[in-house]
């Protein structure tokens, strides 16, 4: 049984990639009756897994069978698979609902675009460019803003949405961007070619995170650093087994301090975020509670007794921190239990469950989609979801910052637990590795 989960956005960004290479290839293909079908046949088995399992038995007071209607006629005048995806993803975006989205069916075709962006205050910069790309070619570089993709503006609520547009659902091959470069007061454009391959792995339900040039291993291990007496978990996600979590945090057994970093962390299985919580309390503490079609028990953090961590803690968080990262640093500023510094979250708080589905029988299509099953209420009465955390301290790096390479925020939680790090060094720790 897969665990239940509390996952943000920014995985989509992930697995929706390799639905770009989709609609890249299938772009190409005919588009037939028995295609438009098997897309209708599609939208309908996503439509009953939202009415059998949503948490919202009034779906947040939507016609769900107004709205499946409206989008199966206009999968009646789609001329293509990739904009018959659009609309069944369309249809669940339209819920507002951070937890609730289609996985639409993986491939063997990767699309890189050479770079990587993220929210950090109300702008969008650049934090990674890939060598040898035809974005280093044409001038990107890291510290640039980005103004806006292919003329869609950019601000921070709307960033996934532009991600998502350009991973799952353009047909391009190349993008726009209105750059603004430090010291700079104009924009200046440059259109950036992307990469296009194929894969040779297997394509089953499995494949949806692989299936992308956005994933690389080295960048979803747990990382680990000391310095003084403090240490820093630079900890990628959730989603891992519980029962690894004590041989995790046996490696900060003897450090006076620990920095957590969830800078970048998505989310992930709901008991191991009760595990790792329980080794920060010397008693039980109730994280939060679900509130869904049916009564459902609360997030608890059971004390790990003995082997509970009594140094002091620091929690880093940005805009891409989402849902279980989220709660535990909520967590933290509530039973004030440590400190919170860095960027607001993002405010991609529920609990929800990933639905794995599939059509054909002879050549069979996998596809999926995580439905919500919970809201998370935390113990003041309140729900982060598109609200997020708000840090005890609000640091960010400038555009310098990151064009140098130096990582205040680091620098400052080593600060914070008595111990120095120079800003630069800070930077180097833990690097962004491309595929």
């Amino acid at each position: 049984m897969k665990l239940p989960f509390i996952n943000s956005l920014t995985p989509i960004f992930v697995l929706l990639a390799c639905c770009a290479a989709l609609l890249n290839t299938a772009s190409a293909q005919s588009f037939d009756g028995m295609e438009r079908n098997r897309m209708k046949d599609m939208l309908s088995v996503v439509k009953n897994d939202i009415k059998k399992r949503y948490y919202d038995p009034t779906f947040h007071g939507i016609n769900m069978d107004e709205r499946f209607k409206k989008a199966a006629e206009r999968l009646d005048q789609v001329k293509s698979a990739p904009e018959a995806l659009a609309v069944i993803a369309q249809t669940l975006i339209d819920f507002n609902d951070s937890h609730l989205y289609f996985m639409p069916p993986s491939t063997n075709v990767e699309v890189e675009y050479g770079w990587r962006m993220e929210a950090i205050g109300d702008k969008t910069y650049i934090t990674s460019v890939r060598p040898k790309s035809d974005a280093e070619a044409k001038g990107l570089k890291v510290g640039d803003q980005i103004v806006s993709v292919s003329g869609f503006k950019l601000n921070r609520s709307e960033l996934w949405k532009v991600e998502y547009y350009y991973n799952a659902i353009s047909r391009r091959n190349g993008l726009v961007l209105e750059v603004l470069s430090p010291g700079e007061t104009t924009p200046h454009k440059l259109e950036i070619a992307s990469e296009i391959k194929r894969t040779p792995q297997k394509i089953d339900s499995r494949t949806f995170r692989m299936s992308t040039g956005f994933y690389n291993e080295e960048n979803y291990k747990h990382r680990f650093e000391k310095f003084g007496g403090a240490a820093v978990w630079r900890m990628p996600g959730f989603d891992f087994e519980p029962t690894q979590v004590d041989d995790l945090m046996s490696r900060f057994k003897d450090s006076q301090g620990l920095i957590i970093d969830l800078r970048g962390n998505g989310g992930g299985y709901t008991k191991t975020l009760e595990r790792l919580a329980g080794f920060f309390f010397d008693k039980d503490v109730q994280i939060a509670e679900l509130k869904g079609r049916k009564k459902m028990d609360p997030m608890v953090a059971k004390t790990r007794g003995k082997d509970v961590y009594t140094g002091k803690l620091v929690v880093l968080v940005d805009s891409r921190s989402g849902s279980a990262a989220e709660i535990f640093a909520r967590l933290v500023q509530l039973e004030k239990r440590g400190v919170v510094i860095g960027d607001r979250s993002a405010g991609a708080v529920m609990q929800a469950e990933e639905v794995d589905e599939a059509l054909g029988t002879e050549s069979v299509v996998p596809f999926g989609l995580s439905v919500t099953n919970a809201d998370v209420i935390m113990s003041d009465g309140k729900s982060l979801e598109h609200v997020g955390v708000t840090p005890d301290e609000y640091i960010v790096p400038t555009a310098e910052d990151l064009s140098a390479g130096r990582d205040p925020v680091l620098a400052r939680a080593a600060e914070e637990l008595g111990t120095k790090i120079d800003p630069s060094a800070a930077g180097k720790l833990f690097p962004y590795y491309w595929k």
